[in-house]
C-alpha cells in the first residue's frame, strides 16, 4: 500500500521521459502563452535540471523553435491542440467516460456519460460537465434544458451527468506509473483551500484511498495523469472526484519537481510513448494557418 507520495530523489530523474535516449539538453518544455503559477514553477525546475524551457508568445509553434528539440508542453487544451500535431506530440489523458467505469463504492454517486442530445432531455437536478475540455461551465443544473443548444455544440458532444454531492475536502494527486507521485489539498467545503498534503489531518486516509483506487483501476488510466479525490460531506466516505490531464492541471501545493516528472511523461514526443499509453493519446487536430 502506498503510504505517501513518491518524491523523486534527484532533480536529474530520467524516469519521466519514456523510452527516448536523447540527452537532457535536447529536451525543451514549451509553456502556453497565458502562463500560470504552476507553469512558472515548472519553468524554474526545468532550468534547474538543465532542460530548456520557454513560454510561447502565441498559440502556435514559435518560429525559432529548434527543429531537433524534443518538445514537451504544459498548458490548456487550446494550446495543446494548436501546437500538438505540428510538434509530433502525444498528450495523455483518461478516457472521457473513465468515471463511469468505476464501482459506486469509489465514486459515492451515480455517474453517466451521455451525448449532449440526450443530456438536454434530463428532467432532474444533476451536476453536469464536459468530460473533455471546458466546452461549457461545470455546475449543478436543475435539468438539462440549460445546456448549450445544437447551434453551439454538436449533439454527440459528451456530457458527464452526476448525482449531486458535496465534498468536505478535495485533493489533487499527480500519478506516475500507478502510484501517487505528488499530492496537495485544494479545497475545503467547496472553497479553495490549498495546503501541502503533509499539513492536512486526513493525509493518511487520502493516500490509503488513492492506493485503493489506483490498484483497482490498473490499466484504465495512462501512466501519467492527475486524479482528484475527496471526502464526502455528511457520510465521511471517500470518493473519486475526476481525472484530468497532467499537462493542463494546476499543481497547487504539490512539489514542482514531482509535478514536472508527471508532465514530461504526459506530454512529449510521440516517439517516446509506451505501448500501454497509446490508447490514451489525445486526438489532435490539424491546424491550418
Amino acid at each position: 500500500m502506498t503510504t505517501g507520495p513518491t518524491i523523486p530523489g534527484s532533480t536529474t530523474s530520467t524516469a519521466t521521459t519514456g523510452a527516448s535516449t536523447a540527452g537532457p539538453a535536447a529536451r525543451l518544455l514549451l509553456l502556453a502563452p497565458r502562463i500560470n503559477e504552476t507553469g512558472l514553477q515548472l519553468r524554474t525546475v526545468a532550468h534547474r535540471r538543465g532542460l530548456q524551457a520557454r513560454t510561447a508568445p502565441a498559440y502556435r509553434v514559435p518560429e525559432d523553435l529548434p527543429a531537433t528539440a524534443a518538445v514537451h508542453v504544459y498548458g490548456g487544451p487550446l494550446f495543446a491542440d494548436a501546437v500538438g500535431q505540428e510538434l509530433g506530440l502525444a498528450l495523455l489523458d483518461a478516457a472521457p467516460d473513465w468515471l463511469t467505469t468505476l464501482p459506486a463504492a469509489l465514486t459515492g454517486r451515480r455517474i453517466e456519460c451521455l451525448p449532449l442530445v440526450e443530456a438536454r432531455r434530463l428532467r432532474r437536478p444533476a451536476f453536469l460537465k464536459p468530460p473533455v475540455d471546458k466546452l461549457f461551465p461545470a455546475r449543478i443544473h436543475p435539468d438539462g434544458s440549460g445546456l448549450p443548444g445544437p447551434d453551439a455544440l454538436d449533439d454527440d458532444t459528451l456530457v458527464l451527468v452526476s448525482d449531486i454531492v458535496a465534498f468536505a475536502r478535495e485533493y489533487r494527486l499527480f500519478v506516475l506509473d500507478g502510484a501517487v507521485h505528488a499530492a496537495s489539498r485544494y479545497a475545503v467545503d467547496g472553497a479553495l483551500s490549498v495546503a501541502p498534503l503533509d499539513a492536512d489531518p486526513h493525509r493518511e486516509q487520502a493516500l490509503a484511498f488513492a492506493a485503493e483506487v489506483l490498484a483497482g483501476c490498473a490499466g484504465s488510466l495512462p501512466s501519467a495523469v492527475v486524479v482528484d479525490v475527496g471526502l464526502l460531506a455528511g457520510s465521511g466516505a471517500w470518493s473519486v472526484v475526476e481525472a484530468n490531464p497532467a499537462w493542463a492541471s494546476g499543481g497547487y501545493a504539490c512539489d514542482p519537481d514531482a509535478v514536472l516528472d508527471v508532465v514530461l511523461r504526459a506530454a512529449g514526443p510521440a516517439a517516446d510513448v509506451r505501448d500501454g499509453d497509446r490508447r490514451f493519446c489525445r486526438d489532435l487536430p490539424q491546424v491550418v494557418r
